[in-house]
């Protein structure tokens, strides 16, 4: 059932993908009124990165992913935080009809897909969590910026360059995080009968060249990554591209586009 998120690739994603910040959190739940009586599934939920500050907010959260790796670590994740109110399925956006049946008709308050809708059939996706969400709820879903080889910035232009060398082909993938792709989400939602809203929260933060690297691995698959030695290389590789840099400033826009369930 794995996605391919697995062994050191998701390892590499809980500890270099970025969470949330608050006014993320604070947007999802002000858009669908939630609070400690209602209950969210966040499918493709990765090791946690928006289901556990959900948790912080609502009654209880269900995690869904199809990789065991990813949710084992999200598991510990939960442990650490003190997250006592989380379940975590492993499953597929496939099985968002058998869950609705298995949570015995209880309308929920929202259904959640953070970078991952890209793997998902949305149209499908969309047409079964209706049934499933209570009145005013709805669906979210929510980019966490432009891949990081992707952006207007001499540190990412030097990652694009490095990751291309080491891969050996261009490198274009945007995850469907660019207009294109959230252009797919509205249209999805329309059609499935929803209507749609979307929230910005921008922010600067610091990123370290180990996080970049980290980032880059968390979105390989385990067949694709380097040895030791060249995991060395690229990040020694990188940070002299850099000129000698450990931290750079990356400019974050998480995008949330909300189907409410009118």
């Amino acid at each position: 059932m794995g996605t391919g998120f697995s062994g050191e690739v998701a390892v590499y994603y809980a500890r270099h993908r970025r969470g949330y910040p608050a006014e993320v959190v604070d947007a999802i739940a002000g858009a669908f009124g939630l609070d400690a009586d209602d209950a969210v599934i966040d499918v493709g939920c990765g090791t946690g990165q928006l289901t556990l500050p959900l948790a912080a907010r609502v009654g209880a959260v269900v995690g869904v992913d199809p990789e065991p790796d990813m949710l084992a670590l999200a598991r510990r994740a939960a442990v650490d935080s003190g997250a006592g109110n989380v379940v975590w399925l492993l499953g597929a956006d496939t099985d968002l009809p058998v869950l609705g049946r298995v949570l015995g008709g209880r309308p929920v308050g929202a259904l959640t897909v953070a970078v991952a809708i890209h793997f998902m059939d949305r149209d499908a996706l969309f047409r079964a969590a209706r049934p499933l969400l209570r009145p005013g709820g709805g669906i979210a879903v929510v980019t966490n910026g432009t891949p990081l080889w992707a952006q207007d910035a001499d540190w990412s232009r030097a990652l694009l360059a490095g990751l291309e060398r080491l891969l050996g082909h261009p490198v274009t993938a945007t995850c469907q995080t660019d207009e294109a792709g959230r252009r797919r989400n509205r249209d999805a939602l329309v059609t499935a009968g929803y209507r749609v809203t979307e929230s910005t929260v921008a922010y600067a933060a610091p990123l370290t060249v180990d996080d970049m690297v980290g980032g880059v691995f968390s979105a390989m698959s385990p067949d694709l990554l380097p040895d030791p030695a060249g995991r060395a290389a690229f990040t020694a590789e990188l940070r002299a591209a850099l000129g000698g840099r450990d931290r750079v400033t990356e400019r974050v826009t998480v995008v949330a586009q909300f189907g409410h369930a009118d």
